[in-house]
């Protein structure tokens, strides 16, 4: 059995999609809500109710559990997020559950960039919840993934949802150079679901990223020419566009980026461009070859 923390995001929804049709038996955990879950359709999973402070109800929730997928995260809801009470505190409750639980490894999707002395609060956070990890003397995998895109993203969407708000014009941060290295969500799925039947990666911190680099304005600018429309791009301090990004988060509850975004463009975002056909055998997607669903999902 496998439990998936965060099963209802993007990134959790496509893993128990594929764990499912390979015949894994798989339960997520689902945070106490009176929302219906999301979980993806037409998938047998079973759902267990918790909350990741909650060390009873995660307890019940490992019972009969072999791995965990720690994919659980509160930056997505930008202000209001918690990082310290789910991303750090979460963790190391779950941890603790774990180390009274028979569980053969916990895999935990981080960040590239996180450190625990970063300026930045979400790479702050993730570098916490891997300490946790890693003093816990659980086997573990940690993946520090890259930006990751696909159906339903949040990372592509959102600022082409931006791009369409925008009057005439876009605000680059800074110059616009910094530069990343997107990650197909289907190559990240297949990354972790290698490293799930291959125990090579076991006590190791992997870097995950696809196989090019392009810079931030690079990547709106392909976002511009799928959905055929014009903007003219201006470069804007990083400063002041992080005060716009908390007065618009407060008065714009659905804005579409957060100010979380924003930190994780200030600076470099890369690893090695051969790492997934290297480590795990998987040549990676380009990203102007898979972006046309930016027209459906808008």
């Amino acid at each position: 059995m496998i439990l998936v923390t965060g099963g209802t995001g993007f990134i959790g929804r496509n893993l128990i999609r594929q764990l499912v049709a390979l015949g894994y038996p798989v339960r997520t955990l689902l945070y106490p809500s009176q929302k219906s879950p999301n979980l993806p359709k037409g998938v047998a999973v079973e759902a267990a109710v918790s909350s990741l402070r909650d060390e009873r109800g995660l307890m019940a929730a490992l019972k009969g559990v072999d791995y965990v997928f720690h994919l659980a995260g509160s930056e997505r809801d930008a202000i209001r997020a918690d990082l310290n009470g789910l991303d750090i505190q979460g963790t190391r409750t779950l941890v603790s559950a774990i180390e009274k639980s028979r569980i053969k490894q916990i895999f935990y999707l981080s960040h590239i960039g996180a450190d625990q002395n970063s300026a930045y609060s979400v790479l702050k956070a993730k570098a916490l919840a891997e300490k946790a990890i890693q003093q816990s003397g659980i086997p573990y995998s940690i993946f520090r993934s890259s930006h990751v895109y696909g159906p339903g993203d949040q990372f592509l969407i959102p600022f082409a949802r931006l791009i369409k708000m925008s009057p005439g014009f876009f605000l680059l941060p800074g110059d616009g150079s910094s530069a990343l290295q997107p990650l197909w969500i289907d190559d990240l799925i297949a990354s972790l679901i290698v490293s799930l039947q291959d125990a090579t990666t076991m006590n190791e911190i992997i870097e995950v990223a696809g196989g090019e680099v392009y810079t931030f304005r690079e990547i709106i600018e392909l976002i511009l020419h799928q959905l055929n429309i014009s903007r003219t791009l201006l470069e804007f301090p990083l400063s002041y566009l992080r005060i716009l990004a908390i007065y618009l988060n407060q008065t714009l509850p659905k804005f579409p980026v957060s100010l979380f975004w924003l930190d994780t463009l200030a600076e470099d975002r890369t690893t090695s461009l051969d790492i997934l056909p290297r480590r795990f055998g998987i040549i990676p997607a380009r990203l102007s070859h898979k972006i046309d669903y930016l027209s459906k999902e808008l």
